[in-house]
């Protein structure tokens, strides 16, 4: 035999052999890919699929939210429709979801007033020689105690941001508000503002004496741009 006919003769046997390593090592990967797969995918009979906690609001998380307990249909002073909200129980207060639409982008203050009263043109109940839109729902909703100033009221909620397409929705929890206080004898009322509410932050390099009487009233939210009746949820 000759070198060149040996040399032929070891690449073949060389070759051989690598085809059946690859062949057991596919034959091996497969097998375990079905093993694998199994166990990765788990036993759907035995085996609950992940589930996600839903507050009343739609929302995932874990505020625990219970039954919507009132809601709120939102108008302007033209009596058109602005959107919708509703409070429902939760673990630690209450959650408050706010869906609007139809109003100007940017920031609106927003908040509880304390009379359930959604008058387009109404007198002011502490200076009657003033008329608004909105006006007879009266101030922020103080509290039990009824001597807070803003924005420790217990109406004042997070300031609402709008889209460019007028768009807004905000799902917010409190533990100031509950069923007693938003139903009460005179009841409540959701109310967007015109303009941003500051939440009384006015550093002293701007006013060395603190924020105004009127800016802790209500945050110089502007004018009322929306309200909504809080009503219970039969």
């Amino acid at each position: 035999m000759t070198a060149r006919t040996v040399t032929v003769a070891r690449r073949a046997r060389r070759g051989a052999t690598f085809a059946a390593l690859s062949a057991a090592a596919l034959l091996a990967a497969s097998c375990g890919t079905s093993d694998d797969s199994s166990a990765a995918q788990g036993d759907t009979g035995s085996q609950p699929a992940a589930t996600t906690t839903v507050t009343a609001a739609g929302e995932e998380g874990g505020a625990g939210g219970g039954e919507v307990f009132a809601t709120a249909e939102l108008k302007n002073p033209n009596g058109e429709a602005r959107g919708t909200a509703e409070f429902a129980k939760a673990d630690g207060g209450t959650l408050v979801t706010v869906n609007a639409t139809g109003l100007t982008p940017g920031f609106h203050g927003l908040h509880i007033h304390g009379a359930g009263l959604c008058e387009p043109d109404s007198a002011n109940p502490t200076n009657p020689e003033e008329r608004g839109a909105f006006l007879s729902a009266g101030g922020h909703l103080a509290g039990p105690n009824g001597e807070a100033s803003h924005p420790e009221h217990a109406g004042d909620l997070p300031t609402l941001y709008v889209a460019e397409d007028g768009t807004a929705r905000i799902v917010t929890l409190t533990d100031r508000l509950d069923r007693d206080l938003l139903l009460d004898e005179d009841g409540s009322a959701l109310m967007v503002h015109e303009k941003s509410d500051n939440l009384a932050n006015i550093p002293e390099r701007y006013a060395p004496a603190g924020a105004d009487e009127d800016t802790k009233k209500a945050g110089d939210g502007g004018s009322r741009i929306a309200c909504g009746v809080v009503t219970e949820q039969k």
